[in-house]
Formats: structure tokens, C-alpha cells, sequence
């Protein structure tokens, strides 16, 4: 099983970037998105179940990020719009068989490697 993410970049304030995630080798029922600033610990984005109907957000990213994914293509994403300074993060995705939209890290058994979005003011 792998997870590969990609989408990171250098952009301004206020810019907007889309984040990808490709799993292979199964199905996930959750996909998530965590992010991990420099000397801080990996902190919860956004979840979504497997319909896509199911979504839960970070408080602080909620109207400006959107979770979404493509279950044809066994792909999340992380449409993130209106980036601030303060989103600077190296992106992580994450996917798990159980449902549920947990915020834990804990609970998330499959990891990408981390894609890197830096914001400038």
C-alpha cells in the first residue's frame, strides 16, 4: 500500500493550490490530509469518508479548504483557497480502512510522505 502525494508549492497570500494524493494497492473508507509546521506537531486538516458525502475540517481552514475525492481514481484532494502564511505546512495524506473522520493521527495506519506548501506574506 502506498499513498503519494503531490501538489506542494511556493505561493503568496491569498493564492490558491490543489493537493493530490494517489493510493494504490486498496481502497481506503477514510482519506484524510494533516499538516506539520516547523517545530510544531502534525495537526488535522480535513477528513472525508467514502461516498464523499462526509466531510469534517480543522476549525481554522473551514470555508477556505475543500476535501474531495475521486474514488474511480483512488485519489484525495485538498482544494485549499484564500492561503494564508500561517497554512505553511508540510502536507501529509493519510487513509484508513475503519470509518469514521477522525482527527487523531493515531487512528490513521497509512501515511503519504509529505508535500510541502509554503505561503508568503
Amino acid at each position: 500500500v502506498q499513498l503519494q502525494a503531490s501538489g506542494g508549492g511556493l505561493v503568496q497570500a491569498g493564492d490558491s493550490l490543489r493537493l493530490s494524493c494517489a493510493a494504490s494497492g486498496r481502497a481506503f473508507s477514510t482519506m484524510a490530509w494533516f499538516r506539520q509546521a516547523l517545530g510544531q506537531e502534525r495537526e488535522f486538516v480535513g477528513a472525508i469518508n467514502l461516498s464523499g458525502v462526509r466531510k469534517n475540517y480543522l476549525d481554522s481552514v473551514k470555508g477556505r479548504f475543500i476535501i474531495s475525492r475521486d474514488n474511480a481514481k483512488n485519489t484525495v484532494y485538498l482544494q485549499m483557497n484564500s492561503l494564508k502564511p500561517e497554512d505553511t505546512a508540510v502536507y501529509f495524506c493519510a487513509a484508513k480502512v475503519q470509518t469514521g473522520l477522525s482527527m487523531a493521527t493515531t487512528d490513521y495506519y497509512h501515511w503519504g510522505q509529505g508535500t510541502l506548501v509554503t505561503v508568503s506574506s
